[in-house]
């Protein structure tokens, strides 16, 4: 009888130890996989931005306006880079470039009057194609507009989209074997009207090559905040938030970068 209890005591005794020693190495797994997430995500953060990526003469930034452009696409990246100046030494020239000079009018009724026309615009470092209400039909077939964006984006070192000027983007040729987005109802259409382009939803922004392709409304502001981040560094990025009153933190939007 005590022989028998004493091998009962030992199996439980080793039971015990190894249910210890299994716990243990869970622990201690567990910790080494949150660490090398933790260290995978910290590293992502630091190469984000590369002193290789900072300009070295102020960036000429051309706004596409056209009759029909939303304001919201306009307006909002306009301010970011705009604002680059108060950041960064050298920051950013903007202006906004039509057809012809004559006002356009945008689909909300303001009116905005060109600095350039598509005549007499200077170089183009980063081409901005905001969303106009023709982007997805009579657009695509305005030959004067998409040989201008395929020219002028096509030697332009960033070309952008918010909402539906990916569309002009995607007719000009500057999307092909690119990552791309678009306005979020959109997205059947686009793939439909461009059914060889990898196109991504439920998405901010994307960055692939040298476009930036965006969901646009009311996040346009984030692939302009994310190029700014990207070209001049995380300070700079977010003192242009802080002066929109923006907390910005790319970590909380969802995109795809290089």
């Amino acid at each position: 009888m005590k022989q028998s209890m004493r091998s009962l005591e030992t199996f439980l005794g080793r039971s015990l130890s190894i249910k210890v020693l299994l716990l243990t190495l869970a622990i201690l797994f567990s910790a080494c996989s949150q660490e090398k997430v933790t260290n995978e995500v910290v590293r992502a953060t630091k190469s984000f931005h590369e002193v290789k990526n900072k300009p070295s003469d102020t960036l000429n930034v051309a706004f596409l306006a056209i009759d029909g452009v939303y304001n919201s696409e306009l307006i909002a990246p306009y301010d970011i880079f705009q604002h680059t100046i108060f950041h960064t030494n050298p920051g950013m020239k903007t202006f906004i470039v039509s057809p012809t000079m004559n006002p356009i009018t945008t689909f909300e009724g303001i009116t905005v009057t060109p600095h350039y026309n598509f005549e007499n615009v200077p170089d183009i470092d980063v081409l901005i194609v905001p969303s106009a209400e023709h982007n997805m039909d009579t657009d695509l077939e305005d030959e004067h507009l998409i040989s201008f964006v395929k020219e002028k984006g096509g030697k332009a070192q960033f070309v952008m989209s918010l909402c539906d000027g990916a569309f002009i983007l995607a007719q000009a040729g500057l999307l092909e074997g690119l990552k791309c987005t678009t306005f979020p109802s959109d997205i059947g259409k686009f793939r439909e009207t461009f059914p060889a382009l990898d196109v991504y939803e439920d998405i901010s922004f994307v960055h692939d090559g040298k476009a930036i392709t965006s969901a646009g409304g009311a996040k346009s502001y984030d692939p302009a905040l994310y190029l700014v981040e990207y070209l001049y560094g995380q300070k700079a990025a977010i003192g242009v938030g802080k002066g929109l009153v923006i907390d910005w933190d790319v970590d909380q939007v969802k995109h795809i970068k290089p």
